[in-house]
């Protein structure tokens, strides 16, 4: 396959995770469209490192991978702390700065 075909689906993931985090309220959503942001440029990492012939993008998505697990595990525990002293995980209701 061409080279041309992982980089528009990779375009698209990161498009698709974009629209997900500028159009969702929710958290847990907004969690989900950064992870496929994360996807996205994952793709493109690989698939530019086989086009030059080495493992550095390989190298380079394993590190992104385990970025975007850590950061689901907190996202995901603030998440939870938030739900429990709001009962509202809408981005929009929840206002922790004001006392």
């Amino acid at each position: 396959m061409k080279l041309n075909f992982f980089l528009v689906l990779s375009a698209f993931l990161f498009s698709v995770g974009i629209y997900g985090v500028l159009a969702r309220r929710n958290a847990v959503m907004l969690l989900l469209s950064v992870e496929l942001m994360l996807n996205g440029v994952n793709i493109a990492l690989v698939a530019m490192g086989v086009m030059v012939g080495n493992i550095t993008g390989q190298i380079f998505a394993l590190f992104v991978i385990a970025v975007a697990a850590a950061e689901v595990g907190v996202g995901l525990g603030l998440i939870l702390l938030v739900y429990r002293n709001k009962q509202a995980v809408n981005v929009d209701e929840v206002d922790l700065m004001k006392g």
